[in-house]
């Protein structure tokens, strides 16, 4: 495989990279308040604009047959909404140990309770091929259970004082 076709193949890692790179050099453009408004740019038009995208191209029948898979379903839901909040929890029961900033833990714990983002799960199934009708389904759904879920997740954390770190 030579280097250009290798290039067409992994196009969406290498637009990552290089977004990150140019990031990195000039990370005025993309502030809050900046030239690119990514308070409305990614949090309205980029996120409509990819579900849009992958509404268009699933067939009914896709969609339909993806709802079916309840086990897939199953397991995605319990393992982003249950076993990695758990594992984190854990981690960051190892971590308190340490003398690693006590709001950086729990900055982490926050994040350990969200969902994943809707967009990147889409993209990154179809950029491997994957069954994209489930991963639509699997994050629309997880992110309309999670609207319950993580307030109650973190009220439990404020409450029992043996779920914080630290």
């Amino acid at each position: 495989m030579g280097l250009l076709e290798r290039l067409r193949k992994e196009w969406f890692i290498l637009g990552i990279v290089l977004v990150i790179a140019v990031a990195r050099l000039e990370p005025a453009v993309g502030v809050k308040g900046g030239p690119l408004k990514p308070e409305i740019t990614i949090t309205y038009i980029a996120v409509s604009a990819i579900f849009f995208n992958s509404g268009l191209s699933l067939k009914t029948e896709e969609l339909t047959s993806a709802l079916m898979h309840v086990k897939l379903h199953l397991f995605v839901q319990i393992f982003t909404l249950v076993f990695f909040p758990t594992a984190i929890w854990l981690f960051l029961q190892l971590l308190s140990i340490t003398p690693i900033n006590e709001w950086l833990l729990k900055g982490l714990q926050t994040v350990g309770c969200m969902p994943p983002p809707v967009s990147s799960a889409v993209i990154l199934t179809k950029a491997v091929g994957g069954n994209e009708a489930a991963a639509i389904f699997n994050s629309a759904f997880g992110s309309f259970l999670s609207s319950w879920q993580d307030p109650a997740k973190h009220a439990v954390q404020m409450v029992v004082p043996w779920c914080l770190p630290g």
